[in-house]
């Protein structure tokens, strides 16, 4: 039998959708990076001092910080584990074109890093997704085992280290940071050249790319990956009209509980603890919760419809990433529009909406033409070259 990638016809709409809106949330939180000298500001909370800022801040960080990379690895975990299933389907060998998959998205993530933004995420998921590989062909009951096993263990690590510490329950002060380091961000950022942008990307990258952050990676998106992974095994959002009172519940109880546990540090006092508990826990289970809510809309009609133009830009997410780190460089860098460190998270988040807006009526166009994104149909050819033939 031939083994052909997906086509139109064969997509989940509710999926292509959640890429969308996924585009949007993490282009809200990496409108940070763009603007400030991340990452070596270890405390966003306390960087602010402007009222406004404060609260725009505390609002991105309920509702979107830490909520959308655990949905956008659980959406990849799916993704791959769909391509695992039709392979099994169509008596294809998976592993011939799985691992090369992942290889080439790991080299476009490399090329983004170095050339573009330090910030990229496309080499963290293509190193889970190896990892991903190795439990794949496993049940959803065992895929969802492994993934809450793997992530616990972190949580009662970190969690006991607090305890130990004398730390749990203490509030979190201001965190020392390096202003040398930082001021040669604002300064190869915001005044200098493409070279010099250039260079202070390689230190950036020193810190995004640390043997901590690849740990910290296993520890947190590839569970992620693996309940998504468990779901696709299910077929959640195929079967999402049968399983409609599962979604509901799951849409009401984990967006109270998400959004109850990230204003924690908020409404009571900001220990060690409920900000781990924030970010950590809150965060995954919110973004859950986001997903419940997306299917839940997919159920009517009118709202699908309404939902379309998100539908196509997730056809497209991993051109329309690229493309937002390229927008944002040009405009914040000095070799661009030089607004690195001059403007307030208000219009760094009413950018980020427009620069979002801007993406989805260009994949309305580009749609109009063509059936995929052009990096998309990159891996494609890449990754499928050959593989009916050989079938």
């Amino acid at each position: 039998m031939n083994f052909q990638p997906t086509t139109l016809q064969e997509r989940i709409s509710s999926l292509d959708i959640l890429r969308g809106v996924s585009l949007l949330g993490i282009l809200l939180v990496n409108m940070f990076a763009f603007y400030l000298p991340m990452p070596h500001i270890l405390d966003l909370t306390n960087w602010f001092t402007d009222a406004k800022d404060i609260i725009w801040h505390q609002t991105l960080d309920i509702y979107v910080q830490s909520s959308f990379y655990p949905l956008f690895s659980m959406l990849f975990g799916y993704g791959l584990t769909m391509q695992f299933l039709k392979a099994q389907q169509t008596g294809t060998n998976f592993y011939k074109f799985g691992p090369k998959r992942l290889a080439i998205l790991l080299c476009i993530g490399l090329l983004h890093a170095f050339f573009i933004w330090w910030g990229d995420i496309l080499t963290t998921y293509a190193f889970c997704g190896f990892f991903l590989l190795l439990f794949i062909r496993f049940s959803g009951g065992w895929l969802l085992t492994f993934g809450l096993v793997i992530n616990s263990f972190m949580h009662l690590f970190l969690i006991a280290l607090f305890v130990l510490m004398g730390v749990a329950n203490s509030e979190i002060e201001n965190l020392a940071v390096d202003i040398t380091t930082i001021k040669n961000a604002i300064t190869a950022y915001g005044t200098g050249n493409w070279m010099d942008a250039f260079l202070q990307r390689l230190v950036d990258l020193s810190v995004q790319m640390s043997p901590e952050m690849w740990i910290a990676a296993i520890m947190t998106i590839l569970p992620y990956m693996l309940i998504g992974a468990a779901a696709a095994k299910w077929r959640l959002l195929e079967r999402a009209k049968e399983l409609k009172v599962f979604w509901m519940i799951i849409a009401i109880s984990f967006v109270a509980v998400g959004l109850f546990i990230k204003s924690a540090p908020y409404i009571f006092t900001r220990t060690y603890l409920l900000d781990y508990l924030k970010v950590y826990i809150g965060g995954p289970i919110l973004s859950i919760g986001y997903i419940a809510i997306i299917v839940c809309l997919c159920y009517l009609p009118f709202a699908l419809k309404l939902l379309k133009p998100l539908a196509k830009a997730g056809r497209m997410s991993l051109t329309l990433y690229i493309m937002q780190s390229i927008i944002c460089t040009v405009m914040f860098y000095n070799f661009g529009f030089g607004l690195y460190g001059k403007v307030d998270v208000q219009m760094g988040t009413i950018i980020a909406i427009g620069i979002f807006f801007i993406q989805i009526v260009f994949a309305e166009l580009w749609f109009t033409k063509f059936k995929q994104g052009p990096l998309e149909l990159l891996v494609k050819k890449l990754t499928y070259k050959k593989i009916s033939s050989e079938n």
